[in-house]
């Protein structure tokens, strides 16, 4: 008797998909989180004339890392949404702290 041929799913990230699904909505704000946390910290630490940059990446990311936490499947991703979230919390305050998310555009 014939037997069907399986076909292994391929995974853009394997790391983040331990379960052995697929979650590519997960996956995405996980690495949206991460990305949006490093712009946040690296414009808030390295260059303070852009708090605007930091102040709005991290607070975007910090709503999709909420939200990714919410959604998340494997630990794998809840340990970089985490990071992530750490990350953007940092450069949303630091932003916040040299003039906020307006500062320089009104008055």
């Amino acid at each position: 008797m014939a037997q069907p041929v399986r076909h292994q799913q391929r995974h853009v990230l394997p790391v983040l998909d331990s379960d052995g699904r697929a979650h590519p909505v997960e996956n995405g704000f996980a690495a949206a989180t991460v990305l949006l946390g490093a712009v946040a910290l690296v414009s808030a630490l390295v260059f303070p004339g852009l708090h605007l940059l930091a102040s709005w990446a991290g607070l975007v990311g910090l709503g999709a890392g909420l939200w990714g936490q919410m959604i998340s499947a494997t630990t794998a991703e809840r340990f970089l949404l985490v990071a992530g979230l750490g990350a953007s919390a940092l450069g949303f305050y630091l932003g916040m702290a040299e003039g906020g998310l307006f500062g320089g555009l009104v008055g």
